[in-house]
């Protein structure tokens, strides 16, 4: 039996074959990410049957997918690692040493200490692998928007503070963006008499539907002669406003745009109509939830995806001491954890009248005397458990 060892890196991959017993059949050799490259391994092991030898190479992010898809599309076991798995493995040396040849040594010592515990890597279909690169893509693109989000606030803090509590940015931030977009200083509002102002804010708002045009335009122009700025008004001020809310307006577009795809392809699922039935679920967190857990059927239990999400909360018990309160062990999938805190968040927002197991638990949680994010994480814990129950007798 022959195992092989792959250190990835970017672009090109450092590999490593020996026996079952320990025995170097091949010296550690580099490859690149190409055709050419992947000829070259074939060719160094093209003496050894396919049911004889077994890869192993670390999850790393997407720099390890064209070895992997290459080696599964001829039909090799491949098994990917997760890293941290295998740095304890290595950290089992008392001399550490650190290069692509002795860490692909590693993993191929690794592929046949634990041949017999090695699990195939299977590729997702294509639906959810789209779901999932679509909600990585949502996430990033989240984070920019709440970092241009924070600079605009910044910004209005700076030459027209308060507009934001009279036009109540959380329901309206599209009017708010136009308003400050034409009227980011007091001045450039007194500038027109109150009609023609009121007028004017009138009409942006009902493009957005809102009824109450009239009185947020007179509210702000009751308010402009009263504001203190910070900086005086000049083109460079303009221009960076202008470019804020250019780049927030496109990047809103982008992630409503990502979500709406997100639910088009989840819609394929059998599970999408019985997530979308689950209490506080939404429309910006059904898809990505689906999407995240991916395939229910990979779970042996609920216990599983509980470690999967990272809110498990492992024991540690040596002799006769048997530690009782843990903390969540964060080990496991992060964009699952917030998704899922998202959810409870929701669900605790809106007390919902009918009886709600997530609810009701994190209200006993709190009663226990656990904060609020305890017992948020507690309600994700239950939540998870019903998703489990509920999506996996879809497939059975």
């Amino acid at each position: 039996m022959y195992a092989v060892g792959i250190d990835v890196s970017k672009g090109k991959s450092t590999i490593s074959i020996i026996t079952t017993e320990g025995e170097i059949i091949e010296e550690p050799f580099e490859i690149n990410h190409n055709q050419e490259g992947f000829d070259i391994l074939l060719s160094k092991i093209k003496n050894i049957k396919k049911e004889e030898i077994k890869f192993l190479m670390e999850a790393t992010g997407h720099y390890h997918l064209p070895i992997l898809n290459s080696l599964i599309e001829k039909d090799y076991f491949v098994c990917v690692e997760n890293a941290l798995v295998i740095k304890k493995y290595c950290d089992m040396d008392l001399r550490k040493v650190k290069n692509d040849r002795k860490d692909s040594l590693k993993l191929a010592s690794y592929c046949s200490d634990k041949w017999f515990k090695l699990r195939k890597f299977e590729l997702s279909d294509k639906t959810r692998e789209q779901l999932q690169f679509l909600s990585r893509q949502y996430c990033q693109y989240t984070k920019i928007k709440t970092s241009l989000k924070i600079q605009l606030t910044n910004m209005i803090d700076k030459t027209f503070p308060g507009i934001k509590k009279i036009i109540d940015e959380e329901n309206r931030y599209d009017l708010l963006l136009d308003i400050y977009e034409k009227y980011s200083y007091p001045s450039l509002v007194l500038e027109k008499s109150k009609e023609e102002f009121v007028d004017e804010i009138n009409n942006m708002a009902k493009k957005y539907r809102h009824k109450v045009g009239k009185a947020i335009g007179e509210n702000i122009y009751t308010k402009a002669p009263t504001v203190i700025t910070s900086c005086p008004y000049n083109e460079s001020l303009q221009l960076s406003i202008n470019s804020c809310i250019l780049l927030l307006r496109d990047t809103i577009k982008v992630t409503n745009d990502i979500i709406a795809k997100m639910d088009e392809l989840a819609m394929q699922l059998k599970e999408f109509d019985t997530v979308n039935n689950m209490k506080g679920v939404g429309p910006k967190t059904r898809a990505r939830l689906i999407a995240e857990i991916g395939d229910i059927r990979r779970f042996k239990n609920a216990n599983c995806l509980i470690a999967f999400c990272g809110i498990d909360a492992p024991s540690y018990q040596s002799g006769n001491f048997n530690s009782t309160n843990r903390h969540i062990s964060k080990r496991g999938n992060k964009y699952l954890r917030k998704v899922g805190y998202e959810i409870t968040k929701s669900i605790k927002s809106c007390r919902p009248k009918t009886d709600n197991a997530v609810y009701l638990f994190m209200l006993r949680k709190e009663a226990e005397g656990k904060n609020k994010t305890a017992a948020k994480i507690a309600g994700l814990n239950k939540f998870l458990r019903i998703y489990y129950a509920r999506v996996k007798a879809l497939y059975n």
